[in-house]
């Protein structure tokens, strides 16, 4: 594979003003000074947030496309595709179980809804009542037919990434079938790479406004104060989720050849983005585009990426079965051994089934609830008010998980580049250059 990079990159490392990460950091700030001091004025700042995410997800579906697209035509080997996928299904779903057990095990030693002795008949219902009606429509059955889009144009219309995904396997594969006959449609998609990343490059410029906006908001409308009745809560979670990270997939990521705090140092830019807006998909693009960067094969992070987007969901696994032990806890519900199983069985199926759904790790939660019924769905209404200061964990983990897959998937297939892998991560290469992979006569990286 013939790399190729920015011919005039700039020499040495940029100014610290210029960097991404610092710009995000500084917005952050501003974001949670307004909404402390002028709060009414914050909460308008919204639109700001929803603008930025929505510019994102504009170019998420042709990202996806194209690496998915390139890559499958580029491979060489559609027997290489399908091993690609099991592997990282099977990777999705061992992580995504033993997050769900850590969940379930850490609320089992911390308790942190013991002594609330709240009435289940006391809990408004109506206030999740649109979490709970979203959850009565998610089911297996219609989670795999929506897979299937409509149209074509629809797929893209929606924004909806396994759609995209499913799509863009089905033509990447009728292009390697069809050989040299495709080779100017080929040419003409790996050609509109380039610009396509330009464009998101020129997105991420906006970044910070976007942070302003969803920092001064959360802040503005809940004040950190909403959190003293439910801190036990979040610290737990918050917690959780970081031993999560630096122990199981710190090992995972040890046992690949890397540490997972050069990974998050390395994604420093992008982790800020994600903490910022609340939501992972705002640097989807820009996790494909660092994972090439830093030697994963273009067609194992066009694969890997957007699928661990809908089922491996580490942090919201965390949070299903952490909150829901905390529900069963705060009302003094007893659960039996059953119960508790019966509850990370259907939480493995709710949290992908959610996937794509407005507030997908609340409404998977009302969805587990709904199909265990010993745990009152209302009781979802005690963490309403703190959901949204958790949800950036929840995508902050996600995230991490994400880029974790990548690199071992590669790993598994041969087709990380380790020089690089490591030039990355320890700095060595200027992050500002961008790697624009052309071509895959090879099917592997030199």
């Amino acid at each position: 594979m013939h790399i190729e990079q920015e011919a005039h990159a700039t020499p040495g490392r940029r100014p610290l003003y210029r960097q991404l990460y610092v710009q995000v950091l500084v917005a952050i700030a501003l974001g949670a000074l307004l909404g402390h001091y002028a709060p009414l004025f914050a909460q308008k700042l919204q639109v700001l947030s929803d603008a930025f995410i929505k510019l994102v997800r504009m170019v998420i579906a042709p990202v996806i496309f194209l690496t998915v697209v390139n890559g499958i035509a580029g491979s060489g080997s559609l027997r290489s595709v399908g091993r690609v996928i099991f592997k990282a299904l099977a990777y999705f779903l061992l992580m995504s179980t033993f997050a769900l057990v850590v969940g379930l095990v850490v609320a089992h030693v911390v308790h942190p809804g013991s002594g609330l002795n709240i009435d289940p008949r006391s809990l408004d219902a109506s206030a999740v009542q649109k979490y709970a009606s979203q959850a009565h429509q998610l089911s297996l059955v219609g989670f795999l037919l929506d897979i299937i889009p409509e149209t074509v144009v629809g797929a893209f219309a929606s924004g909806n990434i396994l759609q995209v995904l499913f799509f863009a396997l089905l033509f990447g594969v009728s292009l390697a079938l069809a050989g040299a006959r495709a080779q100017p449609v080929t040419q003409f998609f790996e050609a509109l790479t380039a610009p396509v990343f330009k464009l998101v490059h020129l997105l991420m410029k906006v970044a910070p406004i976007g942070a302003i906006g969803a920092i001064a908001f959360t802040t503005g409308r809940y004040g950190i104060g909403s959190l003293a009745n439910l801190a036990l809560l979040v610290l737990t979670f918050y917690a959780t989720s970081a031993l999560f990270v630096l122990l199981p997939l710190g090992v995972v990521a040890r046992l690949a050849g890397f540490s997972i705090v050069s990974l998050i140092r390395y994604l420093k830019a992008e982790l800020l983005l994600v903490l910022g807006t609340s939501s992972s998909e705002a640097a989807l693009p820009a996790l494909m585009e660092k994972m090439e960067q830093a030697g994963c094969r273009k067609s194992i992070v066009g694969l890997v990426v957007p699928a661990g987007y809908s089922f491996n969901l580490d942090g919201t696994n965390i949070y299903m079965t952490l909150a829901a032990l905390f529900i069963a806890q705060a009302t003094n519900t007893q659960l039996s051994l059953g119960d508790q199983l019966a509850l990370l069985g259907v939480a493995m199926l709710s949290s992908k089934g959610a996937a794509g759904v407005s507030g997908a790790g609340f409404t998977a939660l009302a969805a587990t609830l709904l199909v265990v019924p010993s745990v009152p769905v209302a009781g979802i209404a005690l963490i309403l008010g703190v959901d949204r200061f958790m949800s950036e964990c929840r995508a902050l983990t996600n995230f991490i998980g994400n880029a974790v897959a990548t690199v071992v998937v590669a790993r598994w297939e041969g087709a990380l580049d380790r020089e690089r892998l490591y030039a990355a991560l320890n700095r060595r290469a200027d992050p500002g250059r961008r790697v624009l992979p052309v071509s895959f006569e090879s099917g592997d990286v030199t």
